[in-house]
């Protein structure tokens, strides 16, 4: 198999499964009790907390453990929306945003609350300029993600970041997707929440973290015990938290192969362009996630394509995973400006650091001879070509 769908989820390190084996079997104390096996489980959390945090340059209280992206991104928003109902019901966002923040901000209008959402640029970039533009005196959140999860499109989030905190507008980034990908520095961004998924850099499913600025007064997520310092009830998924911490220190380490990851996607790239006509790379062509390639290729249907390669072993996708059942053309290709067909015609590779030249190549020959294939099909029947 060769697995380039690193954006969907990545392979749980070995050293990520080691350390979260013993507290699935020996060590299976409640953190909240006071005897020793509740207090060394408490320590591990302590000690997750610090590596989640350092990889972001935050402070361990600042973090909160969830149990993904998704969670933490609804925290983000209907916290802050309660929270500061009283100044304003004005919420500024993307048409690019995951669903997580969409469907949320959707959930937020038909109570009441007015959201703008801005339109990114033909290389889905999402310009300060506008971001200042939509401000008004009811503002009381900016939501922009980081990363875009399907373009690979990286946003100038510390400049949007500078907006905000002059005009005392809480700024919310999605990370999921750029975690663990790029140096990812919250006091840079100026980031007052960040939403972290740990399966996105070779930690276990199900666990994640909402970054909340010290001085950011919103509420709980849910009631209940006093876990996560009152903020979010319910027993600790201990072996999952241990797992994001060690694959945070991973992902550490792991930044400084990302130049081998994007070579090996410029090679890519520069292949599939030149041995494959009428096709187009999406997304900001420099300012992209080191192993992200969305392609289109005029002619075709990505279906058929991601069919072809997985029948040779070979994994992509065609956008999001957590869209992968919808029929619709991807929200995000048609925000950038294009045709439904365009958008059908277009598939991600998200490449990872465990690639090697010869999965690239194999891979590249691969695509080339399926789409060559198909538009040959589409050519020989009437009425397709």
């Amino acid at each position: 198999m060769i697995y380039l769908d690193h954006a969907a989820t990545t392979r749980v390190a070995p050293e990520v499964l080691e350390a979260m084996l013993p507290w699935l079997q020996a060590d299976y104390g409640n953190p909240g009790a006071l005897y020793q096996s509740g207090v060394k489980a408490r320590n591990a959390l302590r000690t997750a907390r610090e590596s989640v945090a350092a990889l972001m340059h935050a402070h361990p209280e600042e973090i909160y453990f969830t149990s993904g992206g998704t969670e933490a991104d609804n925290w983000a928003l209907t916290a802050t929306a309660e929270a500061f109902a009283a100044k304003g019901r004005h919420i500024i966002t993307s048409r690019i945003e995951h669903h997580a923040v969409l469907h949320t901000c959707a959930w937020l209008e038909r109570r009441g609350y007015e959201i703008m959402y801005l339109k990114p640029d033909r290389d889905g970039l999402i310009a300060p300029e506008e971001v200042e533009r939509a401000i008004r005196p009811d503002t009381i959140l900016i939501s922009v993600m980081l990363a875009n999860n399907e373009v690979g499109t990286i946003q100038p989030i510390a400049q949007i970041g500078a907006l905000a905190r002059a005009k005392g507008i809480l700024l919310h980034t999605d990370a999921v997707g750029a975690f663990g990908q790029i140096p990812v520095d919250v006091e840079a961004l100026q980031a007052d929440l960040l939403s972290v998924s740990a399966h996105k850099l070779h930690g276990p499913k199900g666990v994640g973290c909402l970054y909340i600025r010290n001085g950011v007064r919103i509420g709980a997520l849910l009631q209940g015990g006093a876990q996560e310092r009152n903020r979010r009830a319910g027993t600790e998924n201990v072996p999952g938290i241990v797992g994001f911490g060690v694959a945070a220190e991973c992902a550490g380490k792991r930044l400084q192969e990302s130049e081998t990851v994007v070579q090996l996607r410029e090679h890519m790239i520069q292949r599939l362009l030149a041995e494959i006509p009428q096709s187009h790379i999406n997304g900001h062509r420099d300012r992209r996630l080191p192993g992200n390639i969305h392609i289109s290729f005029d002619g075709i249907e990505a279906e058929s394509l991601l069919i072809r390669l997985d029948m040779d072993g070979i994994c992509a996708s065609a956008g999001s995973a957590c869209t992968s059942g919808s029929l619709e053309p991807s929200h995000v290709l048609l925000a950038m400006g294009q045709s439904a067909t365009e958008a059908r015609s277009s598939i991600r590779l998200t490449l990872g650091a465990d690639n090697t030249p010869e999965e690239i190549d194999a891979a590249a020959d691969a695509i080339g001879k399926h789409v060559l294939l198909l538009r040959q099909m589409r050519a020989n029947k009437p009425g397709l070509s």
